[in-house]
């Protein structure tokens, strides 16, 4: 096991990484301060996961209440949450009931806002068993809920008290998903570790062939880059935004061809070769090393391009982005391999140049 921390002072947490983690519910039960926890889950990883950790939770003298979700994120929005909040009060939990996050993104999103805003705010820690959770929605507080005319929209920075990640829990992972994590692993090397980024060029064939020593390293070295990230800027003022490479045009292309159509991370994927294509027309970035993102993506099996997608309808969802600002949409773009800026004078004919190229 390896240990990280997300260094916020008085909520610091650890993210333990390792194998067989899900198997010591001690790592768990040290954070539990009441007797009981409410274990959050879906259809999909409940049947693969969720009755050995209660076992194991049992066994430490906690009281465990199961919430178990449908699958998918059309189903991340108020409708769901509320199913949260209905099992949450029908077995009466209090203040002092700690919530686990246990699957991928939308169950850690969803738990997350749910522990935010239960009776004003209950405990929860965090167990990702998608590679996307592992490497990013896991590790931040960043929670919410998605809306018909934005995603994640609505939501809260509620930072956990702890993140256990057991990559032995990949090995279950559809290709498709793994792929998309594989989006979020790119982004972390792009962000601020040329070193990172070329560790994944090399080793891109043993991330998808699922080898252990790879993917450990990969989870690692990602959450330790976003972690370095929060603890500078948690609430995302400034450089925090930086985690956001290809979300703007994701986003975008998620709230346009309807929540669950495009993974997240394969829509993140199309959005870092559209950051990378405008890059480019700016003049900031290479040919040489626009074609390098465009490869690693492609060998990872990501989407580069967006789908046709009206191009006023485009610009209006980008428009709302979050990073947006006195009405200003500002983008993550890239100065070279390793090395992103955020910039708000992006010219309307360049990210018509680039929207026109992707759709």
């Amino acid at each position: 096991m390896q240990t990280l921390r997300v260094e916020l002072g008085s909520r610091a947490y650890p993210i333990h990484i390792g194998r067989g983690l899900l198997g010591r519910a001690d790592l768990l039960a040290q954070f539990i301060t009441g007797s009981r926890t409410a274990v959050v889950s879906n259809t999909t990883v409940a049947p693969l996961y969720l009755e050995p950790l209660v076992a194991g939770l049992t066994a430490c003298g906690l009281d465990v209440v199961r919430i178990i979700l449908p699958d998918g994120e059309t189903y991340k929005n108020w409708g769901t949450l509320n199913l949260i909040y209905d099992q949450l009060l029908a077995a009466r939990c209090d203040r002092q009931t700690t919530i686990i996050a246990l699957g991928g993104g939308v169950i850690g999103d969803l738990a997350g806002f749910a522990a935010a805003s239960y009776q004003r705010g209950v405990p929860y820690l965090q167990v990702p068993t998608t590679l996307l959770a592992q490497v990013d929605s896991s590790v931040g507080g960043k929670t919410a809920i998605n809306h018909p005319g934005g995603k994640n929209m609505i939501g809260a920075f509620y930072q956990p008290i702890a993140v256990v990640a057991d990559v032995n829990t990949l090995a279950t992972l559809p290709d498709r998903e793994l792929r998309a994590g594989l989006a979020e692993v790119i982004k972390h090397g792009l962000l601020t570790d040329l070193e990172f980024f070329e560790w994944i060029e090399a080793n891109i064939d043993q991330l998808l062939a699922r080898d252990t020593e790879a993917l450990t390293h990969a989870v690692h070295r990602s959450c330790a880059i976003k972690a370095q990230i929060v603890a500078l800027d948690e609430r995302e003022t400034g450089t925090r935004a930086l985690l956001n490479l290809g979300h703007t045009f994701g986003h975008a292309i998620e709230t346009a061809m309807g929540y669950g159509v495009w993974l997240h991370g394969e829509a993140v994927a199309a959005g870092i070769a559209m950051a990378a294509d405008l890059s480019r027309r700016l003049g900031i970035l290479s040919e040489a090393d626009l074609r390098r993102v465009i490869s690693v993506l492609e060998r990872a099996g990501l989407p580069v391009s967006a789908p046709a997608i009206a191009l006023p309808r485009f610009i209006e969802l980008i428009s709302v982005d979050k990073k947006a600002a006195a009405g200003r949409v500002r983008f993550v773009l890239l100065e070279g391999l390793g090395s992103a800026i955020v910039r708000g004078d992006v010219p309307q004919d360049a990210l018509v140049g680039t929207l026109g190229a992707a759709g």
